[in-house]
């Protein structure tokens, strides 16, 4: 086929084409596309090659780099963005290029290509405190929770390390999943330990932003306001101690963040938030006298939550929980929430929950259930136990298993001889 040809179908200028076959022009991206379609080729089928043209055979330029490795993430070329990315950190010149990209990748939820390159930067890094450092592990941190327990330990654990030299926009935000990490690990000491400094850090980031004469104080990256991590730190702590059965503890730290009138912000948002935070303290009330075994207060919880759709679940494995413990029976709370026993994930009125905290709980709660069927000898409900098993597998839970004694009638048939 003739330049001038390939060049109508391609839509290329038969004298770019022409430049570009004799190595006088770089081929932009734009061009390999073009003459791969009119080549009716995969559209990914010489990034190899693209690779070697990009680096070697002219100078390596942002303007062709950027594109080509944001499609690569697109057609999942992982080998293509690991070969450029540890080359072109040899210059670290695009180190904070390479780092934007990256931060456009997690975005987009790219985060194989994301984390190749923020993997890659981070190694690159001369400066041990730099921000862009810290802010590369916290992506990879949350990029690597899955569910696998004991390696969301190994990644928090590791992880904690830069927490403390991330800038104050996303510090907040990244002890938080800390937060969520160790609850979920059933770590309650750490746990609130890490609420603590959640509660510091933000008290003093508040206090900061609202002095008159403090201008630079650079929030716009967090995900709520700076006031909602001062009352979810309280939140948390209280959890923390319910966990422990310290439940009267538990009960004096609810005023700490269902009293919002310290708070200076006004409008729709705080009502909203502050409400919230209301709903929980009194749902939180309801539920920590409930487990110090006050049955009096069941009914009124169970009126309370039955309002409250995404709260019904929590209630109804604390209930079986607590029924377990002072054997009670609550059959016709199970009969009448029978709906919400399914594994779910439910939405808060701010976010979708965190992920791990709903698995253990789910897990914990199938346990209890079984334990609360087979104490009652009903042993038809075995496929309850079965599912417990079967998300406790899933979700890690050696502390999930249910335990007890299986006892079997056999024969033994001795023959003579």
């Amino acid at each position: 086929m003739s330049i001038n040809r390939f060049a109508a179908l391609s839509g290329i200028h038969s004298g770019t084409l022409s430049r570009i076959m004799k190595g006088r022009q770089a081929m932009a991206m734009s061009h390999l596309e073009r003459i791969t379609q009119t080549m009716g080729l995969a559209e990914d089928y010489f990034y190899s090659k693209y690779v070697n043209e990009c680096l070697y055979d002219s100078a390596p330029t942002w303007r062709r780099l950027r594109p080509f490795i944001l499609r690569s993430a697109q057609l999942k070329r992982l080998d293509c963005i690991e070969q450029l990315v540890n080359s072109l950190l040899d210059n670290l010149v695009y180190a904070p290029l390479l780092f934007d990209l990256a931060e456009e990748l997690f975005q987009q939820d790219k985060h194989q290509a994301a984390a190749i390159i923020y993997k890659n930067v981070a190694a690159s890094e001369k400066y041990q405190h730099s921000e862009r450092l810290a802010l590369c592990q916290y992506r990879l941190f949350v990029m690597a929770l899955g569910d696998d327990p004991q390696q969301n330990l190994i990644e928090a654990t590791l992880f904690e390390y830069y927490v403390n030299r991330l800038d104050e926009a996303h510090q907040l935000d990244a002890i938080k999943k800390l937060v969520h990490v160790y609850y979920s690990l059933h770590h309650w000491e750490k746990a609130e330990e890490l609420t603590q400094e959640l509660h510091r850090l933000a008290s003093i980031q508040y206090n900061l932003r609202s002095r008159a004469n403090h201008k630079h104080n650079n929030t716009t990256a967090l995900e709520r306001p700076l006031y909602f991590y001062i009352l979810y730190a309280q939140l948390m702590r209280s959890c923390t101690y319910e966990e422990r059965g310290d439940y009267k503890t538990a009960l004096e730290i609810v005023p700490l963040y269902t009293d919002g009138s310290w708070i200076q912000e006004e409008g729709e948002e705080v009502n909203r938030i502050v409400a919230q935070f209301k709903e929980w303290g009194t749902a939180n009330t309801y539920l920590n006298r409930l487990m110090d075994g006050q049955k009096e207060v069941l009914d009124e919880y169970v009126d309370f939550v039955s309002k409250r759709e995404n709260e019904i679940f929590t209630a109804l494995y604390k209930i079986v929980e607590t029924a377990n413990r002072y054997h009670w029976d609550v059959d016709h709370i199970l009969k009448r929430f029978s709906s919400y026993i399914p594994y779910r994930r439910y939405s808060g009125i701010f976010t979708k929950r965190d992920k791990h905290v709903t698995d253990d709980h789910h897990a914990r709660f199938r346990s209890e259930l079984a334990t609360y069927y087979l104490a009652r000898r009903r042993f038809g409900a075995k496929e309850i136990a079965m599912r417990s098993v079967d998300l406790s597998a899933e979700v890690d839970h050696d502390r999930n298993v249910i335990k007890g004694t299986i006892s079997v009638d056999f024969e033994i048939n001795i023959a003579s001889t």
